[in-house]
């Protein structure tokens, strides 16, 4: 007797693949993706090849995406240790054997190419926190948090030595995110809250005696320092520290309601605009879209992070509650400080805006953090299915 077998289909073999994708984070990404390669268009014409360049970091990234959504949480939880402990011998290896470039030393040459550690750090010590929270789950104590305080505190410090003040940011705000969403005490939050905004509202009444230039602030660098000041004052030297932040407001406020109109930015394409295809892409944008483009971008930003978070809230496990959690937040860091430090509410620290700011490095990593919200939303998906 014999017996006829249907070979399956090349698409029923590769469903699985597919399979669980949410749907909804991937249109957010596409949508902001499409706004940066509109603006990317505008602002980088006559930077050479930069709007195809910008387009080819995009595959990259979206191929970045579907590799790391087919590894499992379960896997991504096992490979959390050795990842950090990579990381840290990595920025261990820049602070004695680094490559510096324009007064920072933030690099490392492997033999096969060049690298820069710390950008591997933004979710190594996510993942890491939320491996160490995962396996403390049910018998939560201070010494607990007290420990993974001095995870996130060993990168954050090496990545400020270098120095990097945004990327310590956010790996900082990073790791914070973990820790928050793992149950600490709103007794321990609120102090520190407090004790912020009263530190700043005295930086602001005291800015004429602090930033005088033989006055010396401790922990920070003298360039650091000299940010904070301009934040505070950047009309005392418009035409040098101060350039960068006046032109982005003067750019965002000449925007007005619905903008100059596409490639119509005067202040973008008559160069007065710094860095106006990384960094402050936003003031580009907004001298071109106006107010309504810029409300369009926070919709869209608020619609990945509020994706995130219902990713993170359906997660099955504590790990990857965590993980969601804090990735998503990430994005929300990102988008915050760069919106704000071109605003002039923030003091310049180098943070891109995702998907929106050209940058090989930087898409990688966003493309990291996205897959890793795919990968736990198909978990959850396959699981229910």
């Amino acid at each position: 007797m014999n017996v006829a077998f249907e070979r399956p289909s090349l698409w029923q073999r590769a469903r699985p693949v597919f399979t669980g994708f949410d749907g909804w984070l991937a249109l957010a990404v596409l949508l902001l993706c499409s706004a940066g390669l509109v603006i990317m268009y505008s602002a980088g014409y006559d930077h050479g090849t930069r709007f195809y360049d910008h387009a080819r970091n995009m595959l990259i990234a979206a191929l970045v995406v579907f590799v790391v959504a087919q590894v499992s949480p379960q896997k991504l939880m096992a490979i959390a240790v050795p990842l950090y402990v990579l990381g840290v011998v990595l920025l261990l290896g820049v602070e004695f054997f680094g490559i510096t470039r324009k007064g920072a030393t933030r690099w490392l040459n492997v033999g096969v190419t060049v690298i820069q550690p710390s950008e591997l750090l933004k979710f190594a010590v996510p993942l890491m926190l939320a491996w160490w929270f995962q396996r403390r789950e049910g018998q939560l104590r201070t010494l607990d948090f007290i420990v993974a305080a001095g995870i996130l505190a060993l990168p954050v410090g090496l990545i400020m030595k270098q120095p990097d003040l945004g990327t310590a940011l956010l790996v900082l705000a990073g790791g914070l995110f973990v820790i928050f969403f793992a149950g600490l005490s709103w007794k321990l939050i609120l102090p520190v809250l407090v004790g912020g905004a009263i530190g700043i509202t005295a930086l602001v009444l005291a800015e004429d005696r602090i930033c005088q230039p033989d006055v010396e602030w401790p922990v920070l660098h003298a360039y650091q320092k000299g940010r904070v000041c301009t934040l505070l004052d950047p009309g005392k030297d418009p035409l040098g520290k101060g350039f960068h932040t006046l032109q982005g407001m003067i750019a965002i406020g000449s925007g007005g309601l619905t903008g100059k109109g596409f490639m119509k930015g005067t202040q973008t394409h008559l160069e007065f605009i710094p860095e106006r295809t990384t960094d402050f892409i936003f003031a580009a944008y907004s001298e071109e879209f106006g107010l309504a483009g810029n409300v369009a971008l926070l919709l869209g930003f608020i619609f990945l992070v509020f994706r995130g978070l219902v990713i993170a809230a359906e997660a099955p496990t504590l790990f990857s509650r965590l993980l969601a959690g804090a990735v998503s937040l990430i994005f929300f860091t990102y988008a915050f400080v760069n919106m704000g430090m071109v605003s002039g509410i923030l003091p310049v620290v180098g943070v891109p805006l995702p998907f929106i700011s050209y940058g090989g490095t930087a898409m990688v990593t966003l493309g990291l953090g996205i897959g890793i919200l795919m990968s736990i939303a198909k978990s959850r998906r396959l699981m229910v299915s």
